[in-house]
């Protein structure tokens, strides 16, 4: 069992109907201990009635919430979500809220050097003060895979904080339109492949992955590919499908699989995360031995 953590924002993604624990890193630890590792958010909420309902909402989940911080001057974090018909999210994130807020601390320290694999994004890095506590995890987390799960939303990213993840990541996530835009960024040579190549080389990564939504992923390592098809689902909404793709991903080349079985895997898991409302399901028994 390894230790993952997901740091950055933690917070409601409001839906027309209902609220649903949400952000990206956030997803990513609850479905890494779906699939039975030890895993932890680092995050910031407000002291406010939507913070300890989300607290709470963990602890029901069975997920430690010893790393969340109460924050007694900002709200807890909420995105408005609106789905188009085809399950496809649009997202208005509130600014300044506690998650941009987070402060370094010994415990978090401690955390980091045990850590066995981290994800982070762009968008938690907002604000100076969350990003250099981001950073600090990061540098101490030395032995860990640092997953770089670039997440780019609305405004809320920068040049300088995406060369700056790059330096600290292992492995880079990101879908096809991201992917566009970073080419823009990061100009390398045509074809997919071949650019995910050029960043490898450029950053020292050890694998780039680009999903392509019910159009499946194409993962990129130094030396191989693999692509997968994708599994055909009736989707009910696409959020947080990434996330448990990204869990399922880091889980698997933890453990060693060759890039095809990363590849279906990951997409096994994500697409059914796309059939369920919300971002955070439980999970069905997993297909073929995968222990949860």
């Amino acid at each position: 069992m390894s230790v993952m953590v997901g740091i950055g924002e933690v917070l409601w993604d409001v839906f027309a109907n209902r609220q649903i624990l949400g952000g990206a890193p956030a997803n990513f630890a609850y479905h890494a201990a779906q699939l039975g590792h030890q895993a932890f958010i680092v995050s910031r909420v407000g002291n406010d009635r939507l913070g300890r309902r989300l607290l709470s909402a963990l602890c029901a989940d069975r997920l430690a919430t010893d790393y969340i911080q109460s924050d007694p001057e900002h709200a807890t974090g909420t995105v408005r979500v609106k789905l188009a018909a085809d399950g496809t999210p649009d997202f208005t994130i509130t600014p300044d809220v506690a998650w941009d807020y987070l402060e370094p601390s010994d415990s978090l320290i401690g955390l980091a050097e045990r850590t066995d694999a981290v994800c982070f994004g762009s968008l938690a890095q907002r604000n100076r003060r969350s990003r250099q506590t981001i950073e600090q995890f990061l540098d101490a987390a030395a032995g860990a895979l640092k997953v770089f799960d670039i997440n780019l939303r609305q405004h809320y990213w920068s040049a300088e904080i995406i060369k700056a993840g790059l330096d600290r990541a292992d492995l880079l996530k990101l879908n096809d339109h991201e992917q566009a835009k970073l080419a823009e960024l990061l100009p390398g040579p045509d074809g997919p492949v071949d650019w995910a190549r050029s960043v490898i080389d450029r950053y020292d990564l050890r694998l780039v992955c680009v999903t392509r939504g019910s159009r499946g992923c194409l993962l990129v390592s130094g030396d191989q590919h693999a692509e997968h098809p994708g599994f055909e689902v009736n989707v009910v909404d696409t959020v947080g499908s990434g996330d448990a793709f990204t869990a399922a991903l880091v889980s698997g080349y933890l453990a060693d699989q060759p890039l095809p079985d990363l590849a279906k895997f990951a997409n096994r898991i994500g697409a059914y995360v796309a059939t369920q409302p919300g971002a955070t399901p439980a999970h069905p028994p997993l297909p073929n031995g995968h222990a949860r």
